[in-house]
């Protein structure tokens, strides 16, 4: 028992430590002289009220498409969207792409993108009553008791999935707080430049305050796209959640889940969109409907936002992104882009600087091992930007001899506790 309990502490070190090294590297690219190079034009690219993130023209309201792209389809009625390339950041058309509007459960990307990293998934959590206060009533659950344990894995299945609000507080208790966790999220999507979204609780439930974007939900998508864990999980359509004995002694059967992701699974007369690969929607009283969806074709993937409908037709939000997909496979490579969301830098960008580097051949083996598939190398970069990516190394470097060091310091404390 205190083997496993030490190596569990071990793993949880490690993994703390390396999501603390990627974070520092993208915070140097973030605050590092010419780290704002790509910023659009008008922007001051400083953070100032008068940067214009992703481009001017996706700062002015309406609908927004390059003269020479095939005609929108019709019947898009949400107040905001966006159709974007995530590997080239391109944004190929957009309406309202700034406006600020309840997000829904698809603020949860963005908790994804500020948690998953610091927990193994193997790693296991004894829920208490303390860890399931303050969801708010009406919430979406997967059926998280107290006193059963799982694993971390299972919680974000159940987040992913179910849209579950109760094993995101979960999470966010075992992260420090739900007060710790919304400062975090609001800090990560800042140093993203995702500067239309405010943050008052990491589930995404109705909040006074609470808005995010069309704009902010494409970045946070591509980002967590850009890791293997977070892909994964958004994709799943069906799992076992599993069962125990609660807090009362009473045991619950394990039971299946599926993706409330109708575009991904076909469910209530929704047809799923060919190629999808998530991401994530989203429903509340006062947001509406809300989604983002990514989907893989012909070695391109794009990502498309919506955000509330007003057709009043049933499952508009699923029908009007499966349109906005088919008009961007049919647009992209052959049409201008009328924004970006490369104005501040991305996993996406931070992948392509490590791809400067030798890979050793375990790194190598071990990207093939996750299935991670290969990005291309950057175009010419400017010296002040190799100057920010070198930066990046050498923080990076810094902290990998740092935790170099607290992994044999813990493992010296471990034997001696043997």
């Amino acid at each position: 028992m205190r083997d496993r309990r030490v190596a569990q502490n071990r793993r949880r070190v490690v993994t703390a430590l390396r999501a603390a090294c990627a974070a520092c590297c993208l915070g140097a690219l973030a605050v590092a002289p010419g780290a704002s190079a790509a910023a659009a034009p008008g922007g001051t690219g400083d953070g100032s009220p008068g940067k214009l993130i992703g481009g001017a023209l996706l700062a002015e309201p309406g609908v927004h498409v390059a003269d020479d792209a095939p005609p929108l389809p019709d019947g898009l009625s949400a107040l905001s969207w966006t159709v974007s390339d995530a590997r080239t950041g391109q944004v190929l058309a957009a309406k309202n792409a700034h406006r600020e509007l309840p997000p829904a459960s698809t603020l949860k990307t963005l908790f994804a993108l500020t948690v998953l990293p610091r927990f193994p998934a193997d790693e296991t959590h004894k829920v208490t009553d303390d860890d399931l206060l303050g969801i708010g009533e009406g919430s979406s659950l997967v059926g998280v008791q107290a006193g059963q344990t799982y694993t971390v894995a299972d919680l974000w299945r159940g987040v992913f999935l179910a849209s579950g609000n109760d094993a995101v507080h979960v999470l966010a208790h075992m992260n420090g707080s739900v007060a710790l966790t919304v400062s975090q999220m609001q800090a990560r999507a800042r140093m993203m430049g995702a500067d239309d979204t405010h943050v008052v609780s990491p589930d995404g439930y109705d909040n006074p305050g609470q808005v995010s974007s069309a704009y902010d939900l494409a970045l946070f998508a591509r980002a967590g796209l850009a890791d293997h864990d977070f892909a994964a999980y958004a994709s799943t359509a069906e799992a076992q959640f599993p069962g125990g004995y609660d807090a009362q002694g009473v045991y619950v059967k394990s039971f299946g889940i599926q993706n409330t992701n109708r575009l991904l699974t076909g469910a209530q007369g929704v047809h799923p969109y060919p190629g999808l690969i998530g991401v994530k929607n989203g429903y509340t009283t006062n947001a509406g409907n809300t989604l983002v969806a990514a989907a893989k074709r012909g070695g391109r993937t794009l990502i498309v936002t919506v955000m509330n409908p007003q057709s009043g037709l049933p499952q508009a939000v699923y029908t009007e992104a499966g349109k906005l997909l088919d008009w961007g496979f049919e647009a992209a490579g052959h049409t201008a882009s009328v924004g970006t969301l490369n104005a501040e830098p991305t996993a996406y960008q931070l992948k392509s600087a490590v791809v400067r580097a030798p890979a050793s051949a375990g790194q190598q083996q071990a990207k093939q091992a996750h299935g991670q598939e290969s990005r291309p190398a950057p175009a010419a970069h400017t010296s002040r930007e190799d100057n920010t990516s070198a930066r990046a190394w050498y923080v990076g470097g810094g902290l990998a001899v740092l935790a170099a060091g607290s992994v044999l310091l813990l493992r010296r404390r471990t034997g001696r506790g043997r």
